[in-house]
């Protein structure tokens, strides 16, 4: 793994920390495939029970390297869409094993947090910008400290959200909330981020409550937590009669299972349960 990316695995948590902290961890070409590496890493590892995103340092994540910016002032390609045959079949190939997303280099490095079948929390200190508040809106949940900036940056750039804001953005928030975000580049504190519907929750430590949360999640059943993600990423693109019979069919998927059948049990004997990787 990158020396870009930190993966501590305990307890069916994954402890993922973008780790740049000199740069406020600032999205380069080395962070990029780093994340893009990651998250097919935990795609593949039937022990991950969820996921924990946070980033090193002073910030979550600062957005795109100044670098990048520097070169598009000059009249370059910006980096991590450059023309590279090599670079782009690395990361889709790696992209292409954990969850067949279609989307560019770009969108997969915050799409792949989306597409885990497990759920992911991100813990936001310091500010998430541009690229960094894309990541962040791709996973299941936001943990932020009130003090947090937030900020869809890509306009001060003369640029627009291209690493799948504009998809997650639209669940979230109102229309015309979306919009304002992204016409203006606003800056947004934690706590606005949580009234407009950015935030899951305000925490003055939300690392820590991103990994308590994930521990919660990681003592319920594996199976029947993948099946509600499943469910819940199919819900806003499938018509009713589709999410109905999706909804129907996990169900029956999950009745009478090992997981479900030691849920039930431990339940009634009022012990805690002892659940076994999905295979």
């Amino acid at each position: 793994m990158s020396e870009r990316i930190r993966i501590d695995l305990k307890a069916g948590v994954a402890d993922v920390r973008l780790s740049r902290p000199e740069k406020m961890n600032a999205l380069d070409p080395a962070m990029f495939e780093a994340l893009t590496e990651a998250g097919a890493h935990l795609a593949k590892e039937p022990g991950v029970r969820a996921v924990v995103l946070t980033g090193e340092g002073r910030g979550f994540c600062a957005g795109l390297d100044m670098a990048t910016f520097a070169a598009m002032s000059k009249g370059g390609p910006r980096t991590e869409n450059r023309d590279d045959a090599a670079a782009e079949g690395r990361a889709g190939n790696l992209l292409d094993a954990a969850n067949d997303s279609p989307g560019t280099v770009a969108q997969n490095v915050a799409w792949t947090w989306r597409a885990l079948p497990v759920p992911v929390i991100a813990g936001i200190h310091g500010v998430a910008y541009g690229g960094g508040l894309q990541i962040a809106l791709a996973a299941d949940m936001r943990i932020v400290a009130p003090d947090a900036r937030l900020s869809v940056m890509e306009i001060k750039w003369g640029l627009i959200p291209d690493m799948s804001g504009t998809q997650t953005l639209r669940h979230l928030v109102r229309d015309d909330v979306a919009r304002d975000l992204t016409f203006t580049g606003r800056i947004v504190s934690g706590e606005e981020a949580r009234e407009l519907g950015l935030a899951t929750r305000v925490d003055e430590n939300p690392q820590q409550a991103a990994y308590d949360t994930a521990m919660e999640i990681a003592s319920k059943s594996p199976d029947a937590i993948r099946a509600d993600k499943e469910l819940l990423n199919a819900a806003s693109m499938v018509s009713l009669e589709e999410g109905l019979r999706l909804e129907a069919q996990l169900q029956a998927s999950l009745i009478g299972t090992p997981n479900q059948v030691e849920a039930a049990k431990a339940n009634l004997q009022k012990r805690a349960p002892e659940f076994k990787d999905p295979e």
